[in-house]
């Protein structure tokens, strides 16, 4: 045999042999992708085509009462620069906060390096129209808001201490990440979350996940973050057996931190930083003329100082769209917000599948009314109203207890037992009911008992 001969055959034999090799990665590929490929060209084209079906059937809500309120919309227990795992500055916020339209942001940065939560070094205040509220998340899930610019808390103390100290200086406390254990027997304790977004991302399975991350998140990112929806059963319920013994306000939680992610920065001396999103670095990198030239194509002009390239997972503003709070407010004002929060006057809607705003839900009973998070007599007249920009199927639950449902853009239904009712509300994606809105209770009493202060007569129904 030719040593040529022999070369043929040797190459010959190469080929073969890489042919088999890709034949076997993309049958790997195929099998590890092959349920974020499903979703990337069948079942999210489906979902987002049923989202925009749902959007576009869109019906103002009028009912023929007066509601003595105004509806803004924001964002709960979000973080910024002042967290040790965000770097988010809040000039990038308000942004985000005008892109998409929210009117407020309730802060829930972790404490400072020092142990502390200083209520005077976030923004405060209305600024170009959104609505800053400052705030902190601490040891035993303790979120207080409505605390002074001079209240420095020490985020250590034990609970019972750190509570009672909260409440004396004026401050509203809730609960953050109801899903573990908490202090509940607290008194101080005025609202909790029955939805965060980190919560729900916790108990994933990443390796599941990381597939779409790769295939599908930059093309459908909407419909890959709703991969990690769970209706948070046990969070729910025990919402409901709080408020069977006192009140104790429901809000979303969207957890924004922005920290899933690296990007580059590129050097005054003509080299790559590159950083997680977290805030740490990954460490600097040399560059050459070849790999200088590239980065120039992937990232357009370089310079010095500034961001080359960011591929970012968990983008503030698509983490501040999956969910947001509603509240019925006299005012965009910290005081008439957050007033709202502890009276209960508010609702959370997943509106990054359909604005959720103008959903309303009340009792009446004559000319008197209740909206939610208020309470007023039980009498035979007496009967619940709920109304959904957006046809749904509506769940009237009594103390935690489903007792009525049907199906359209709005119900009236007559209670006839005194109790804790609350709404929830779902939309039907491809045959699916979609959890959508929860909404905060109203509590029908015995007769007997006195109506809630400051429960006003409404007009008359036209």
């Amino acid at each position: 045999m030719s040593f040529f001969s022999f070369l043929r055959g040797v190459l010959r034999w190469s080929f073969r042999i890489l042919v088999v090799l890709l034949v076997l990665l993309f049958i790997a590929f195929l099998v590890i992708f092959r349920g974020a490929l499903y979703n990337r060209f069948v079942a999210f084209p489906k979902e987002a085509s049923a989202w925009n079906d749902i959007r576009n059937n869109l019906s103002e809500v009028v009912l023929p009462y007066h509601v003595p309120w105004t509806e803004y919309r924001g964002i709960a227990h979000s973080h910024s620069e002042f967290s040790h795992d965000s770097e988010v500055p809040f000039e990038t916020i308000l942004q985000v906060l005008k892109d998409i339209d929210y009117d407020f942001i309730a802060m829930s940065d972790h404490c400072l390096e020092n142990g502390t939560a200083d209520y005077g070094v976030q923004w405060r205040g209305v600024r170009d129209g959104k609505l800053f509220i400052p705030g902190f998340e601490m040891k035993y899930g303790f979120m207080p808001w409505r605390l002074s610019s001079d209240v420095v808390l020490e985020c250590g103390k034990p609970p019972a201490e750190l509570a009672a100290e909260i409440e004396s200086k004026g401050g509203l406390l809730f609960i953050a990440h109801s899903e573990e254990p908490r202090e509940w027997q607290l008194p101080q304790i005025a609202g909790m979350e029955i939805y965060n977004l980190h919560a729900d991302l916790k108990d994933e399975d990443y390796k599941a996940l990381a597939p779409d991350i790769l295939l599908n998140l930059w093309s459908y990112p909407e419909q890959c973050y709703r991969l990690i929806f769970d209706r948070n059963t046990k969070v729910l319920e025990n919402w409901d057996a709080l408020n069977r013994e006192r009140h104790v306000t429901g809000i979303a939680a969207n957890d924004c931190h922005q920290n899933n992610g690296v990007y580059g920065i590129y050097t005054a001396d003509g080299n790559l930083m590159v950083r997680k999103t977290s805030g740490d670095e990954i460490g600097q990198y040399s560059l050459n003329s070849l790999t200088r030239a590239l980065l120039r194509l992937v990232a357009g002009p370089l310079e010095p100082g500034k961001e080359a390239f960011r591929l970012q997972v968990d983008p503030y503003e698509l983490m501040s769209r999956y969910v947001s709070t509603h509240v019925l407010a006299a005012e965009l004002s910290e005081d008439a917000v957050l007033d709202a929060f502890a009276k209960g006057r508010c609702f959370i809607g997943f509106d990054m599948i359909a604005d959720s705003s103008g959903f309303m839900f009340l009792a009446r009973s004559g000319t008197e009314q209740a909206v939610m998070g208020e309470q007023m007599p039980l009498l035979p007249e007496t009967y619940l109203v709920a109304a959904a920009p957006h046809p749904c199927r509506f769940t009237v639950l009594r103390n935690g207890e489903p007792v009525y449902q049907e199906n359209a853009f709005s119900i009236r239904w007559q209670a006839d037992k005194p109790g804790k009712y609350r709404v929830e509300t779902e939309l039907d994606i491809l045959g699916e009911w979609t959890p959508w809105i929860y909404a905060n209770p109203i509590e029908l009493t015995e007769p007997e008992a006195a109506p809630a202060a400051g429960l006003a007569p409404a007009p008359a129904a036209s």
